[in-house]
């Protein structure tokens, strides 16, 4: 017996139990244990890994009960016999590249690797100063309420409900929660048949821009701007209308008018933080009345409003279905959950679900029936209130920290939120500032991706605060503006 192939990474988060199992059903199936095989006996076994004898009889046991093993009695446990049926054999040399392979970059339509992305670090979690936006602290997250809800999502009364490929409808319990608790909270009134379920807000600004968007569509966009719907459009048509943001958001003026489409986040621009006023909004809704073009509205962060008065939603304003509206989960709940809504007039609900029937059914049927009961018991309006008491606390420690160790560079968000948009000395790099920052720990994103030109400004960047501790972000803001002046002056 190969004794050397049985060992624990012990992972912190993960039992011990778990853990053999998985090694064991790795060695299996990666064909390292044969049908047939014996394993060590739970006695050496727990001596081998330096864990109990129970450990290993519960693990062993589970993985008879999965057939994985076979027990025999007096002799001990075995690789199941039955294990390797209907695996086909690998074939070494159908591995080997090939002469006769296709070329595939004569054959690619588009290129999305090639369009500019934010990056950011994918260990930014072990980072000391994580200023990181889009992403959450996982000390605020109501784990218990979240775990509750999903055993009765997951339960054998409703198993139909989850199990059942429902092709294009969604989970209508969901679709209740946001049309009667999220929806009214921005003004905005809708039917059923006025929402769909989306693999969060990217997924339905691609259903958008695969169903409107052709090659000669004139598609308005604010600058800077959000980089990934920017790529998503490109993907469709070249004509953008990069419109440059003023202190106050979108202006309305007539470069709209040869648009046919307008995207805009009116309640906190994406990335400059501003909130578009009710003027402009009504402005903006008469425009595009009067010169025949469609809004749409990605309200993403519109739970993180914890400073002002809510401003209404665009939708809200909207009379002559106008206006699409996209909404995310995303921020209040977690992004790797990955829900969304759209809403917009019915026979557009009805096209964007027949192509995302076509894409991908629909969202993950288990995780809509567990956000809509976290929804109904309350626990995300609790979130909520915990998350404005712990964002407003560290919207106030950076806008201090700012100001102390970074003058004028950042305008304080009026809306709120969980980023700060900072404009660094002229002839600072913001990407050379963050490779620099990341040395020290700290985690920043530079904003050059955001604006649409072929020369940018390299000196913008962007501070989040909704995964960083408190006390972690006076002394990072400190550190960081060390070498905001060391580099700057360096430039000068």
């Amino acid at each position: 017996m190969r004794d050397t192939l049985f060992h624990l990474g012990r992972r912190p988060n993960t039992s011990i139990q778990a853990q053999i199992r998985e090694m064991l059903v790795a060695a299996i199936l990666d064909g390292q244990l044969v049908a047939g095989e014996p394993l060590p006996s739970c006695r050496k076994m727990a001596k081998t890994l330096g864990v109990s004898r129970n450990t290993v009889v519960l693990a062993y046991q589970g993985l008879v009960d999965d057939d994985f093993l076979a027990a025999r009695e007096r002799s001990g446990f075995y690789v199941s016999d039955d294990i390797a049926m209907g695996q086909a054999a690998v074939d070494a040399e159908s591995a080997a590249p090939s002469e006769n392979a296709p070329n595939w970059e004569a054959r690619f339509r588009v290129r999305p690797t090639r369009q500019d992305n934010i990056e950011k670090p994918p260990d930014w979690l072990a980072h000391p100063y994580p200023f990181i936006y889009g992403q959450v602290d996982h000390t605020l997250f109501p784990i218990a309420a979240w775990r509750e809800c999903s055993r009765q999502a997951l339960g054998r009364k409703t198993m139909d409900a989850w199990t059942s490929d429902t092709h294009g409808t969604d989970d209508g319990m969901l679709v209740e929660q946001i049309r009667t608790r999220l929806l009214p909270r921005r003004g905005i009134h809708a039917a059923p048949d006025q929402i769909l379920i989306t693999l969060g807000a990217q997924n339905a600004l691609y259903l958008l821009a695969s169903l409107l968007v052709t090659e000669h569509s004139r598609v308005g966009m604010e600058d800077p701007g959000y980089p990934d719907v920017r790529n998503t459009f490109r993907l469709k048509t070249s004509r953008l209308a990069a419109i440059a943001v003023d202190e106050h958001g979108l202006p309305i003026n007539r470069r709209l008018d040869s648009c046919d489409y307008v995207y805009v986040t009116p309640s906190h621009q994406f990335p400059t933080t501003v909130t578009l006023p009710l003027e402009r909004r009504k402005a903006l809704l008469e425009r595009s009345v009067a010169k025949d073009f469609l809004v749409i509205e990605d309200d993403y962060e519109f739970e993180t409003n914890y400073v002002s008065e809510p401003t209404p939603a665009l939708k809200s304003l909207d009379k002559d279905d106008r206006v699409i509206y996209v909404g995310s989960l995303s921020k209040t709940l977690f992004p790797g959950l990955r829900l969304g809504y759209l809403v917009g007039p019915p026979k557009l609900i009805e096209e964007a679900r027949a192509l995302r029937r076509l894409m991908l059914r629909h969202a993950p049927n288990n995780n809509q029936r567990t956000a809509a009961l976290f929804l109904s018991l309350g626990h995300h309006d609790a979130l909520i209130h915990r998350l404005h008491r712990a964002y407003r606390a560290r919207w106030e420690r950076m806008g201090e920290a700012l100001a102390r160790y970074l003058p004028d560079s950042a305008r304080v968000p009026t809306f709120g939120g969980t980023s700060y948009w900072v404009r660094g000395p002229e002839g600072l790099d913001a990407k050379t500032l963050a490779a620099a920052a990341l040395e020290q720990g700290i985690v920043i994103e530079p904003g050059e991706v955001n604006f649409n030109s072929r020369k940018p400004p390299r000196n913008y960047f962007r501070l989040g605060f909704s995964s960083i501790a408190l006390e972690k972000i006076e002394p990072g803001i400190r550190i960081l503006a060390d070498l905001v002046h060391v580099r700057g002056s360096a430039a000068a």
